[in-house]
């Protein structure tokens, strides 16, 4: 089912500034438009953009508490005191772990880790994990990618005796923990320039920090910055400023040397041997890892990352692999419930919102149908799983529409709530769900312009075939990573003509050949077989949106059109 997209097309800067930038970086005035939509606008910003290196990377003392932070584990080290990394159970929360684990064996420090239980234990520090650390004789607990919030969870970990840093990058609260030190650009009062890092980017600079501060070899550190990129990647934070180094840096080490564990998650996708980019982490391995998380134990991923055995690593690979393939059933059969109850019970064209809720839904996978939910009726969804009178539910938005004020708006009916504009996730008891749906249509009525359900497609520039020549497809290239604030390069061109015959392959993806100025590119549309007939009845005069990437097949690597829409 094609949903149509209204396409808009980015504004140009001063033609002046283009052709100024264009003649002195000798690039094409397209390329410069789109670096000029980017702030960057001069050429000492384009060599910073294309060629910022870990050099670049800013002093991670600069934020707020790193001092306290390094001062104590370097305390730890030389004391040999037991050290335990408290992590999330998502691919940044995985990653952040083992970084620290690896990082602490490289000095020679044996840490260990505990991930809580999605299902059981929930999300975040809990007094129970604090406890259990104190009993089994930790003495410094070390957060990753959660405890912004914990200031009870800290509290009595200061009560028990147990020495507690807070590495994290979310929201605070009005009041931070009274750890040790509470590591977060995110700070109203952290100066660090830069507030966009992972979970795992925070903890990449707490290891950078104690590196400095007891002489150790940074390209040992800088080594595994595979992991930096896989969960800075999958997080999907702004590929900008210093996540483009670490995330370009750690590609290269991933595509190069990877460690014993992602080397074996490669093999079992089938990775292993291609040029990586952003995508594959995300749609690829990103799925793999979040998988375990989502349908048992996390901590199965920490230990695939920080073996150093092959067979194990295989071993664990594969059990990400099974685990991967039983979350995709089971989100297929609930996305096919979730749409079934959709089209029975309510109004796609007119509903504002989808409030949805069953009991026997994998509160795992609820939040990936809410986003796919989207994808297709372009909607603010929330999916809810009840157990035993309280539901437990995950929300997603559109573009425009703020889904955390919408929840906050419906705050009283709520046991819990958590999120930012784009998602969320809740609590609530199961009777209290019908005037959640009410009350959220209610809002949304209002606050859901037109424009909002309308799902747009903004393209870069209009360009013609002529102009993609080796050039501009090296410059499209040297503009990676692709990520938020720095988004692959959307095209249009008009009037181009099918060549042979285009089809629809595998689950329903549009496959055909288009030619204009003399040139022919292969070119797929993922998930627009819908618009085969539109093809077919017009195939002379076709406008189309589109981004151009490298196509690897048998170890030939071509040009090919990725197909966003046709008209």
């Amino acid at each position: 089912m094609h949903k149509e997209l209204q396409w808009t097309w980015a504004e140009t800067g001063p033609q002046e500034r283009i052709r100024e930038l264009s003649d002195t970086l000798s690039i094409p005035p397209v390329i410069a438009s789109i670096l000029i939509n980017r702030g960057i606008e001069t050429a000492d910003d384009a060599k910073f953009y294309f060629r910022a290196g870990l050099e670049n990377l800013h002093d991670p003392f600069l934020m707020a508490d790193m001092h306290k932070a390094a001062d104590r584990i370097v305390e730890a080290v030389k004391a040999g005191q037991a050290i335990r990394i408290y992590g999330d159970y998502d691919v940044d929360g995985a990653t952040s772990t083992s970084l620290l684990i690896l990082f602490f064996r490289q000095l020679g420090i044996s840490a260990d880790f505990i991930i809580p239980n999605r299902i059981r234990d929930g999300y975040g520090v809990s007094i129970e994990g604090i406890e259990k650390a104190r009993d089994d004789g930790i003495d410094l607990l070390i957060t990753v990618d959660c405890g912004i919030t914990a200031n009870d969870e800290v509290d009595r970990g200061r009560e028990i005796g147990l020495d507690i840093i807070v590495c994290d990058h979310h929201q605070p609260a009005e009041h931070l923990p009274d750890a040790i030190a509470v590591l977060d650009p995110k700070r109203p009062d952290c100066p660090y320039p830069f507030k966009e890092l992972a979970g795992v980017g925070v903890a990449f600079k707490l290891a950078q920090a104690v590196a400095m501060r007891l002489g150790h070899d940074m390209d040992q550190l800088y080594s595994l910055l595979d992991l930096v990129a896989i969960g800075s990647a999958a997080d999907i934070v702004p590929l900008v400023d210093e996540n483009r180094i670490l995330v370009r840096t750690g590609l290269e080490i991933l595509n190069s040397r990877p460690n014993t564990g992602l080397k074996a998650l490669l093999e079992t996708t089938r990775l292993a041997g291609k040029s990586l980019s952003t995508g594959q982490v995300i749609f690829v391995l990103a799925p793999r890892i979040n998988a375990v998380g989502r349908m048992g134990d996390a901590s199965h991923a920490v230990n695939m990352f920080i073996t150093e055995d092959d067979r194990e690593a295989l071993q664990i690979a594969h059990h990400l692999e099974e685990e991967n393939k039983q979350r995709r059933n089971i989100d297929e059969e609930t996305f096919r419930e979730a749409c079934e109850m959709i089209e029975a019970h309510f109004d796609p064209e007119n509903d504002s919102v989808f409030v949805l809720s069953s009991e026997g839904w994998h509160p795992g996978v609820i939040g990936i149908v809410a986003s796919r939910l989207v994808e297709r009726y372009y909607r603010p969804t929330v999916m809810i799983s009840t157990d035993d009178g309280v539901g437990k539910g995950s929300a997603r938005s559109v573009s425009g529409f703020d889904i955390y004020d919408a929840l906050e708006n419906c705050s009283d009916l709520m046991r819990a709530f958590g999120g930012h504009k784009y998602a969320a996730g809740l609590s609530i008891s199961s009777e209290d769900i019908g005037e959640l749906r009410e009350r959220l249509e209610a809002y949304a009525k209002k606050q859901l312009t037109p424009e909002m359900r309308m799902r747009k497609l903004k393209i870069e520039a209009d360009i013609r075939f002529g102009e993609i020549d080796g050039k501009f497809l090296r410059l499209i290239k040297m503009m990676e990573p692709y990520g938020p604030q720095n988004m692959r390069p959307v095209f249009s061109s008009k009037g181009v003509r099918v060549v042979g015959t285009p089809g629809v392959v595998g689950r329903n993806h549009l496959r055909l050949r288009l030619f204009q100025d003399g040139k022919v590119f292969d070119s797929i549309g993922f998930n627009l077989g819908d618009l085969l007939h539109r093809v077919q009845s017009n195939p002379d005069n076709l406008d189309i949106a589109y981004t151009i990437e490298e196509n690897e097949w048998q170890g030939r690597v071509t040009t090919q059109l990725r197909l966003k829409d046709i008209h």
